[in-house]
């Protein structure tokens, strides 16, 4: 898309004009299903997923963090590091034009909103409020929900909104990544009225995010000198960062260099190679090759750090302490740090690997902490799973996340069980299932839809 597909009105538009069409587009689309003009791609595509998402369109965002646990939350945020400098970009402007600023995290969950006192209490009547997500699949089309699904800066203006409570608020957001993983750690947002309908404030908010992005760069404490970090969780090609130097490494150096992490007292070639490959056929010749592959991959990229000399033989095994993400979570979690453990899990273990080794890790990691969400049967933590891209199929975490909802809230969660149950039992009368083949697995969406979109969520290397 080109960007003035992310601008909400394009110049010389009248806006009045542009809120009548748009409210009919938006009432044509609920009767019928199609889309007329003007509506945006972006809105389009937005709108279809709140309603494969159930979202109604006369609900409201659902509060599910408030007081000491939301306090308790928000101050271990990465993002809270860098609040100070957003409220020093954004602060006096909201003020002046009314206009409220909001950061939420990576699963949409708004974490602060500011701004004048009148335009706050007009936004808590809709649940616009720390502590309530506003995640696409759970509030429908929003600038920070929509922002964080589609990876990149959006203005929402009007009824574009997906709900009719919000169509008479205008939004930008942008992401901000974590910079030295490329994940999202959640959005920045600004929010009034149907003059914020202008080029400047996406501009200005994907500066703030950007800004936000360098800042917590230079708050990072350097990593040791003798540490090497291995991001592969919820992405196919995982990132090796080393004295300041990071490589995106293609798949099969992916599934190596987790197997060596996950093994570091070494593994045999015969070993290794069943742990990576599927075909037998495969010969210790293709390994020993792909493996000096890597190693010329590291010393090329890395030069003299860390990590350059990374790979050692007999056994194959890692020359140096690798922090690994997927250990990080398997540890939180063995401690019963569950929350801690849910925020350390972008994702899937490599989705797209076969590599035997790679798949029984991913498996159980991620039956693990489905588990001990469900023993948990904490709202906020469940719905945190069940509307990622892993979770949205996940039968099991969406019967607890039911039953653990207050009763206003249960329905889309209720919706969305009986279109899973369906799904099976189709699937098992030989019929297609649609997406819910996925639950073949038995566990977190393997499948192609959560490799597409899980492969790498707010990557940037």
């Amino acid at each position: 898309m080109t960007d003035a597909t992310w601008v909400a009105l394009e110049r010389g538009a009248d806006p009045a004009e542009r809120v009548r069409t748009l409210r009919r587009a938006y009432e044509a689309y609920l009767a019928s299903g199609r889309v007329e003009r003007p509506v945006r791609e972006v809105v389009a595509a937005s709108w279809r997923r709140s309603a494969r998402a159930h979202v109604a369109p006369d609900g409201t965002a659902g509060v599910e963090l408030c007081g000491d646990a939301l306090c308790a939350y928000r101050e271990s945020h990465p993002l809270a590091r860098v609040m100070p400098l957003v409220r020093e970009l954004m602060g006096e402007y909201a003020e002046d034009g009314r206009h409220l600023i909001a950061v939420c995290d990576a699963t949409g969950r708004l974490l602060w909103v500011e701004g004048h006192a009148s335009v706050l209490r007009r936004a808590g009547r809709m649940n616009f409020v720390p502590g309530a997500r506003w995640a696409e699949a759970s509030a429908g089309t929003n600038a920070p929900g929509t922002a964080i699904t589609v990876n990149r800066p959006v203005q929402v203006f009007a009824a574009e909104h997906f709900r009719r409570p919000v169509q008479s608020w205008t939004c930008a957001a942008a992401p901000v990544h974590d910079p030295a993983t490329g994940r999202v750690l959640g959005a920045v947002d600004i929010t009034g009225g149907y003059g914020l309908a202008h080029p400047h404030s996406l501009a200005f908010v994907g500066a703030v995010a950007r800004a936000a992005e360098s800042q917590l760069a230079l708050c990072s404490p350097p990593a040791a000198a003798d540490r090497v970090r291995l991001t592969a969780l919820g992405r196919d090609e995982a990132l090796l960062t080393a004295g300041g130097r990071t490589v995106r490494l293609s798949r099969r150096h992916s599934e190596i260099l987790v197997v060596l992490a996950h093994r570091p007292e070494g593994v045999g070639g015969e070993e290794l190679l069943l742990e990576l490959y599927e075909d037998e056929s495969v010969t210790p010749v293709t390994l020993r090759a792909e493996l000096s592959r890597l190693r010329g991959v590291l010393a090329g990229e890395l030069g003299g750090a860390p990590g350059a000399e990374l790979l050692c033989s007999r056994p194959y095994r890692l020359a140096l302490p690798v922090d690994a993400d997927f250990a990080v979570a398997g540890r939180r979690l063995a401690a019963g740090a569950v929350t801690g453990a849910l925020n350390a899990y972008a994702g899937p273990l490599l989705p797209a690997s076969q590599a035997p080794a790679v798949v029984r890790l991913r498996r159980r990691l991620a039956d693990q902490l489905r588990s001990a969400l469900i023993a948990r049967a904490d709202a906020g933590l469940l719905a945190d799973w069940a509307y990622s891209p892993w979770g949205e199929d996940d039968l099991p975490v969406w019967r607890a996340l039911a039953l653990a909802l207050p009763a206003e809230q249960r329905p889309s969660a209720l919706a969305r069980v009986a279109e899973l149950d369906s799904w099976l039992g189709a699937g098992a009368r030989g019929v297609p299932a649609g997406p819910g083949t996925r639950l073949q697995d038995r566990g977190p969406s393997y499948g192609a839809a959560a490799r597409v979109r899980g492969a790498s969520p707010g990557a940037r290397a």
